[in-house]
């Protein structure tokens, strides 16, 4: 499948979602659908990062990277989206300049090891003094992303609005071409693209002749300012006016639009809102897409797309073949626009993971780290509930599950602790089955003494054990005590009833005849005895000590749970009556019914006595009071 990178400026990340046909749908994942684009680089964000949000970040099958403005808000800002399916960088940066620093790192993204940064970096001399390199990138005007095959740079170039601002865009400009220049040099493939806010051309502005003359400007003089001279010296083709500079005599990219159209007139991609130019077609091409030497044979198309709304600007793609020429032999676009071993022969070796994601990706932004979709909870809660099961019959111990991360790892050293310490306490009890008789229950004392040795030595004997408890394992340790004594009820089985099993229910009556303190009638809302509050729930649910300091097993009582377990759906329901019905109204030291006043403010609710003021005390002085009742006159 061929490969498409996209280019656009949307004037604000939602305006698109404002136009058909984008807000049918209003979803990232269906505006990427219909541009059948791979690579979506957007220009004007104007966001800053409290305004990310799950449906920018998270958007199904993609990747982004987001370049903020520092200080001004609701400005400027590039964004640049990859599909995982096509393509992943092994590398990115922010800035143009290389003097921004990685997320959580001091290190500027320039002074990285080699293995790490992309290169190419301004020098001193190639920068402008009046502007120094921090401010230059602190506008959010550029994301880098190299890929095997090539190094991707989206822009959003400053525009000339005032005077103010020009000496801005001429070190920003400046910067560029240098980033763009050493990196060619390097050997590597460059492919630029973005809003560069310069007209190159005659043919790229409409009614130019007749702006210029009413100006008093000549083309000429046109095309000699500083951002135009820059544009036409970079490119292939491009109408260098005078000498060249020191540094750019020799051009470098390929307007690859030009290139498939090179006569083509009315080709703009920006219209003045204000005036309703985009009607009728009166605007200006400032958008691009430019390509190294080494890379030009590889597209197979480049065009706009000036028929879908949604901006003051319009989309602009360049095609890559699926197929390439790469050193006289055939090689799929895939093969070398993903890390090594993604892809062979244009199939796909590995799927994209978490491990793939770069520093400055958006995903990693502590917000949105880590997260995952609620399928994706449920499909993992069912699998780990399949592993978990166990028979009714039978008294089996709960694991905890292992704390999964997003990036396939695990914590070993817990997993392997937990391990030693379930096979070295759990597995006798889950073997132990629940007594039928009376002689079951006697001979089901003696195990419990081994149980209890085996929990000493494993505590005694474990070589890693830490000083203290983390909140990890206290939590687990508690939910292990929990799950083998008595746990607390849920509200399920206040709707759904449950039913003794007949072993149950034999150890029902074994246990009356051989205990008779343990009766199967006892209320369940009366607390536990003494060894089920938290305080004893530690000390020997399974074993306690006799008068001689032998450990003895406990007087069975499995039989208790089970009744405890079996909810009676009629005195369920009058609890639930209890506490959701209607309150009983508390009666008055006269013995007649309190009045309800409520406050304005929240459960502001007082019952006070009706018989209150004169009538009241006329009420009590003619009450008389008699053995049994009230009397009134």
């Amino acid at each position: 499948m061929p490969l498409r990178i996209t280019t656009w400026n949307v004037n604000g990340i939602r305006n698109p979602f404002s136009y058909q046909p984008w807000r049918e749908k209003r979803t990232f994942q269906a505006m990427f659908d219909t541009l059948e684009a791979d690579i979506v680089v957007m220009q004007e964000t104007k966001i800053q990062r409290k305004d990310l949000r799950d449906d920018m970040v998270l958007v199904p099958g993609w990747d982004v990277f987001f370049s903020l403005p520092r200080y001004k808000k609701g400005y400027s800002g590039v964004a640049v989206y990859t599909r995982t399916s096509k393509c992943c960088p092994i590398r990115a940066e922010e800035g143009i300049t290389g003097a921004l620093c990685p997320p959580n790192s001091s290190t500027k993204f320039r002074d990285l090891p080699a293995d790490q940064q992309i290169g190419g970096y301004p020098l001193p001399e190639q920068l402008s003094d009046s502007i120094d390199e921090q401010t230059l990138d602190s506008e959010g005007r550029c994301i880098i992303l190299e890929f095997p095959a090539f190094v991707l740079i989206g822009v959003y170039s400053p525009a000339t609005r005032d005077e103010t601002r020009t000496e801005f865009r001429e070190a920003f400009i400046d910067a560029m071409d240098a980033r763009v220049r050493n990196l060619v040099a390097m050997g590597k493939q460059v492919f630029l693209c973005g809003d560069l806010n310069i007209i190159r051309d005659e043919l790229d502005a409409a009614g130019l002749p007749e702006r210029l003359r009413k100006e008093g400007v000549t083309l000429e003089e046109f095309f000699v300012t500083h951002s135009r001279r820059f544009l036409n010296q970079l490119v292939f083709g491009g109408r260098v006016i005078g000498e060249r500079q020191q540094g750019r005599e020799q051009p470098v990219l390929w307007d690859l639009c030009r290139e498939f159209h090179p006569t083509r007139a009315g080709m703009y991609t920006c219209w003045e809102t204000r005036k309703n130019a985009r009607p009728g077609n009166f605007g200006n091409r400032i958008d691009y897409v430019l390509c190294s030497s080494g890379i030009k044979d590889w597209f197979i198309d480049s065009n706009i797309q000036e028929g879908l709304l949604g901006s003051d600007h319009c989309p602009v793609y360049a095609t890559i073949a699926d197929t390439v020429d790469v050193g006289g032999s055939q090689v799929h676009i895939e093969d070398i626009m993903n890390p090594p071993g993604m892809f062979k022969d244009g199939v796909r070796q590995r799927e994209w993971c978490q491990k793939d994601l770069l520093p400055i990706s958006a995903k990693l932004i502590p917000e949105f780290d880590r997260r995952q979709s609620i399928k994706d909870m449920f499909f993992k809660k069912a699998s780990a509930s399949a592993k978990t099961t166990s028979s009714p019959n039978t008294i089996s111990s709960q694991s905890t599950p292992t704390d999964t991360v997003p990036g396939g790892g695990s914590d070993e050293p817990q997993r392997d602790n937990a391990a030693s310490m379930s096979q070295a306490i759990d597995q006798p009890a889950s073997t132990a089955t629940l007594p039928n008789t009376a002689s079951n229950n006697i001979a089901s004392v003696p195990p419990q003494k081994p149980i209890l040795q085996k929990r000493q030595a494993a505590s005694s004997t474990s070589p890693n054990r830490p000083q203290k408890k983390g909140k990890l394992a206290l939590s687990r340790e508690s939910s292990s005590k929990t799950t083998s004594g008595f746990s607390q009820s849920s509200l399920k089985g206040f709707f759904k009833p449950k039913t003794p099993t007949p072993n149950a229910t034999a150890a029902i009556e074994v246990g009356n005849t051989t205990n008779p303190a343990i009766t199967p009638d006892r209320n369940p809302a009366e607390p536990e005895s003494k060894q089920d509050t938290p305080a004893n729930q530690g000390n020997g649910s399974q074993s306690t000590k006799n008068s001689t300091g032998d450990c003895v097993g406990e007087s069975p009582r499995p039989e208790s749970s089970f009744t405890d377990e079996v909810f009676d759906p009629i005195q369920a329901k009058e609890s639930w009556s209890k506490l959701l019905g209607k309150r009983v109204v508390p009666k008055c030291e006269h013995g007649e019914d309190c009045q309800m006043l409520v406050t304005k403010k929240a459960k502001g609710v007082l019952h006070v006595c009706p018989s209150i003021g004169p009538l009241g005390r006329e009420r009590a002085r003619n009450r008389v009071s008699l053995p049994d009742f009230h009397l009134e006159q």
